[in-house]
């Protein structure tokens, strides 16, 4: 997933640089969703690692 965050960052940095800023401002947004997605993942999975070694 994090990886599918970095490939919409990078759309995103292309198309604001050929001059798409509707574009560009969805690939960023879909880009900060995912990492958030990706993140809290990471916190919940890591949690549960936690739990289940006691």
């Amino acid at each position: 997933m994090l990886h599918y965050s970095v490939v919409f960052l990078v759309i995103a940095l292309i198309a604001a640089l050929f001059g798409f800023g509707g574009l560009a401002a969805g690939a960023v947004e879909i880009a900060k969703i995912l990492f958030f997605i990706f993140a809290i993942m990471a916190v919940v999975s890591f949690v549960v690692g936690l739990m289940k070694r006691n």
